[in-house]
């Protein structure tokens, strides 16, 4: 090996990238692994698993934030697994995921599209395409049906916030599910699950179809989602954030922590986060002369918070992150003092040990 002569740029130039080798005997975990010698996204990604076990073993309270196509594109299963395996405590997610994952948890399906489709003939059929993802209109508006059915057995003489109306949908849900997705895990699991932009998504529409329908009556108090998520932040320890797709479902965490003056503390910001999208962020991201706002890309965040932004589309990244955590977070579990949470009526109740 060549000796290479001091010069004024040796203190930076001291960690070399390492090509990735091909290692047939590795797996998922092992990959990632050797990821981590590498750089831009394969070394994002690396550090995003090795982040997430490190909230694993710091007792951090996880927040899962997500929007987009997460159900569609495949992800349900990935997204109840952590959730069952409480490698989760706190579940942000949109209207959009949640109806989605409704539509599969009730046995229907997203289908692969070709690009030769035309959209005029599958309009004409009562297909809509997303992408490259198809689904059936009748078989949503069933799921609006299910929805206003749901809504039917409900007491409305009182209101009730969004976490607890979703609560109700997972216990209803679990006793007709063909196969677990979100709402059903967080049931069982005993999480709660927010959804920050209802009255913009398919779930809202489901709701307005029940209410013009069957002229039900339903009334929603936001303020107590908010009321809670601040209960949450201010019983916690120390906390991590992963967002899949746009960093709009952090707004409702983030809201928790500005929120702090209200209960008179101080907002502590999360240790650890990840962030995976297809954004348009440059890599600088985590260097001082990046212009934009640090936090916008991870919410609000301690002094030193330890990140990992993953620029790709999480349908790529979340199974071979989860598939590796399924290989190395046991040992990192059986310790784990994580927070219970307890649903009595519309009351929600944490102890973080």
């Amino acid at each position: 090996m060549v000796a290479q002569k001091k010069t004024k740029a040796s203190k930076f130039l001291t960690v070399p990238t390492r090509p990735v080798p091909i290692d047939r005997d590795r797996s998922v975990a092992g990959l990632l692994e050797k990821m981590e010698g590498a750089g831009f996204g394969a070394k994002q990604l690396a550090e995003a698993h090795r982040i997430w076990l490190d909230m694993l073993d710091d007792n951090s309270t996880i927040y899962l934030c997500g929007s987009g196509n997460l159900i569609t594109s495949g992800m349900r299963r990935l997204l109840s697994y952590v959730i069952k395996n409480r490698f989760v405590d706190v579940i942000v997610v949109s209207g959009t995921v949640i109806y989605n994952d409704i539509h599969e948890t009730l046995g229907r399906n997203h289908y692969q599209a070709h690009p030769s489709m035309s959209d005029e003939e599958l309009d004409a059929s009562d297909v809509m395409r997303v992408g490259d993802v198809l689904s059936n209109r009748e078989e949503y508006q069933e799921a609006d049906e299910w929805i206003g059915s749901v809504i039917n057995q409900l007491e409305l003489t009182r209101p009730y916030s969004i976490r607890e109306f979703l609560h109700l949908m997972g216990r209803e849900l679990s006793e007709i599910a063909h196969e677990d997705g979100i709402l059903t895990s967080a049931f069982k699991s005993r999480i709660p699950v927010f959804c920050p932009d209802l009255p913009g998504s398919e779930l809202g529409i489901g709701i307005a179809r029940a209410k013009f329908d069957k002229k039900i009556q339903i009334s929603l108090d936001t303020s107590q989602d908010v009321l809670e998520m601040m209960q949450i932040a201010h019983r916690t320890r120390n906390s991590g954030i992963i967002t899949l797709g746009s960093t709009s479902s952090q707004g409702m965490v983030n809201v928790a922590e500005i929120a702090s003056y209200i209960t008179r503390t101080n907002p502590r910001g999360h240790k650890y986060a990840i962030s995976i999208a297809t954004d348009s962020a440059p890599l600088d991201i985590r260097t001082p002369t990046y212009g934009a706002n640090h936090t916008s890309m991870f919410g609000k965040l301690l002094r030193g918070a330890i990140t990992a932004y993953v620029p790709c589309d999480p349908s790529i990244a979340l199974p071979m992150i989860i598939t590796a955590l399924s290989q190395t977070a046991a040992k990192f579990m059986k310790g784990r003092k994580r927070p219970t949470f307890s649903f009595s009526g519309r009351e929600m109740h944490i102890d973080v040990p």
